[in-house]
């Protein structure tokens, strides 16, 4: 059995989403990131708050991992994860 794809969060870099955050038919997926605990359609769309307020709003409280329900990947590191963020243009 293949590994089912995986989509990176464009708040942290989290490379674990189970569906891509704007999906190509428009709106948000109302997933949870699991890392930085943003929606996807409601933290944006419905609260106004932008992927890069977000980020330096979990960044301020720690960077630490959100979900209760999952527990972070073996080795996680948030700095090295947020390296790998495309940068922006």
């Amino acid at each position: 059995m293949s590994e089912p794809v995986r989509f990176v969060c464009p708040v942290c870099g989290y490379p674990g989403l189970k569906e891509p955050p704007r999906p190509s038919s428009g709106g948000g997926s109302y997933e949870f990131c699991p890392c930085c605990d943003f929606e996807f359609g409601v933290t944006d769309d419905d609260l106004g708050i932008s992927d890069e307020e977000w980020r330096k709003k979990w960044a301020s409280e720690g960077m630490r991992w959100r979900s209760r329900s999952r527990n972070p990947p073996k080795d996680w590191d948030p700095i090295e994860q947020l390296r790998h963020l495309p940068k922006p243009e």
